[in-house]
């Protein structure tokens, strides 16, 4: 069986995204993933042959002014090198966002990450939950407590430091990240017996 390589490229202005990103990260591990965590604020010539290199690639920022931070715009725009050569073509792609508000226009950064994923030729992989927290008698502690489909969405007041990242949010996070690391083992198995 071959073991998926799943690279996580994220922003994180004040570490909030970072946990959330951890999160993903721990939860493509626990599905027997191979996982690499890219600050695409740093990203190096290596850094952009590993995502060259992944079955998936799992694009996250936080939620600034209703988008992704400029921070992963400018990484966004530096990615057309790659959709000139087509070296993301059939990956995998999928998303993950945080912002103080429990809306905060969180999914227009998700859909922005699905048109890029798009523009490059990437399969969009969604969270696959259905919403947590909307009966009398949900809690706020259920996974997917903020009712996103197309990604793993987190909210955090923005008067707490990253450790105040809400616990059913990570939960959310670690299975999106589970979640990309199986679909990833299927399309790879699947291209290898084609």
């Amino acid at each position: 069986m071959s073991t998926p390589v799943v690279s996580i490229a994220y922003h994180s202005g004040y570490g909030h995204t970072a946990v959330v990103a951890e999160a993903v990260r721990a939860g493509a591990l626990d599905a027997g993933a191979t996982v690499h965590l890219i600050k695409v604020d740093e990203i190096t010539d290596t850094e952009w042959e590993l995502l060259d290199a992944s079955d998936a690639i799992v694009f996250g920022s936080p939620t600034y002014m209703g988008t992704a931070s400029g921070a992963f715009h400018k990484f966004a725009e530096d990615s057309s090198k790659r959709w000139f050569t087509d070296a993301w073509i059939d990956k995998l792609a999928a998303g993950f966002t945080n912002s103080a508000s429990k809306s905060g226009d969180k999914l227009h950064t998700l859909q922005f990450f699905q048109i890029l994923a798009a523009q490059h030729g990437m399969t969009w992989v969604n969270l696959g939950l259905k919403p947590g927290w909307n009966t009398t008698e949900a809690s706020e502690n259920d996974i997917n407590r903020l009712g996103f489909f197309s990604g793993a969405a987190a909210q955090t007041h923005n008067d707490l430091g990253p450790e105040g990242v809400h616990k059913a949010d990570l939960a959310t996070a670690e299975h999106l990240g589970r979640r990309v690391a199986t679909t990833a083992r299927t399309f790879v198995t699947g291209r290898a017996a084609a």
